[in-house]
């Protein structure tokens, strides 16, 4: 299990941590940050940002957490999927990042560790305007001794009439040549959002493969992603392959008003990806 520690003074966070469901789910944690003084209301349209963060280290070298923070801030993003976390790990000033991106929004966050590192995990993370239960960090297929990758799922409870909860599910797949790894991982993913959920599913993350290999192709058998024309978000400097991803599903769930790459070369070794969905209540 994870070790929780707050990081502002003037604030009360709760702890809580998932207990081992089956031998291939590993503990997540959530943590109530501090929320505004107005309460989220959804009125049908959701702001979804994914974005590997390179643990908050710029091209620059510098370790920069605002940074990183402002950028959501700015886009008004309502859920954030969020790769290469790290928490209390030497390399990042021992530094429990996802505690801080949710003092930092005032979103409500979710961490899943998926390797130990330099004394802390690494992994992925959820930020969200709205309460986050149900979290689950599943690992995905490990082939010769790679990095282990997992899938940080969540429940968030929108709260409202016509949607009171979606599922988000924020990856990171293996970043090696062979693609036989990701091709395994993403079957998996697609076996644990069309087994286990009835409600809409927001999915998204560093998928290491673009719009035309066989893993995107796999997942695309059952999600919608959110842009059928590339929009390259690596290098950084000079984007020109896109590997950063969102997707939902079912099909009739959402309308896609938007899906724009960031305009920010500094903050990480990726680009941002954002999409603006109109939730669909009377489609079938």
């Amino acid at each position: 299990m994870f070790q929780f520690r707050s990081i502002v003074a003037s604030c009360c966070f709760l702890f809580a941590a998932t207990s081992f469901l089956c031998s291939y789910v590993v503990a997540a944690e959530t943590i109530e940050s501090p929320a505004d003084d107005q309460e989220h209301s959804f009125e049908g349209t959701l702001r979804v940002l994914s974005y590997n963060i390179h643990h908050a280290e710029g091209v620059d070298g510098k370790l920069d957490l605002v940074r990183i923070a402002n950028l959501i801030k700015s886009v008004r993003a309502d859920i954030v999927l969020l790769q290469e976390v790290d928490q209390e790990v030497a390399r990042s000033e021992s530094v429990d990042q996802p505690t801080q991106f949710g003092a930092l929004t005032k979103m409500e966050f979710a961490f899943g560790k998926n390797i130990p590192l330099q004394g802390g995990g690494y992994g992925n993370a959820i930020l969200s305007r709205w309460p986050i239960r149900d979290i689950q960090n599943h690992l995905l297929p490990n082939l010769e001794n790679g990095e282990q990758r997992g899938v940080l799922s969540g429940v968030i409870e929108i709260g409202s009439a016509e949607l009171p909860a979606i599922r988000v599910l924020a990856t990171h797949f293996d970043h090696r040549r062979k693609d036989e790894e990701r091709f395994q991982s993403a079957a998996k993913v697609t076996e644990m959002i069309i087994g286990t959920t009835e409600m809409p599913v927001l999915f998204g993350g560093d998928l290491n493969d673009d719009a035309e290999s066989r893993t995107v192709k796999r997942l695309s058998e059952n999600l919608v992603f959110t842009n059928q024309k590339p929009l390259p978000t690596i290098p950084v400097t000079k984007p020109t392959r896109q590997i950063d991803f969102i997707a939902y599903y079912p099909a009739t769930a959402w309308k896609v008003l938007e899906t724009t790459v960031l305009d920010e070369a500094i903050a990480s070794d990726h680009r941002a990806i954002l999409s603006v969905l109109e939730f669909q209540p009377n489609a079938k």
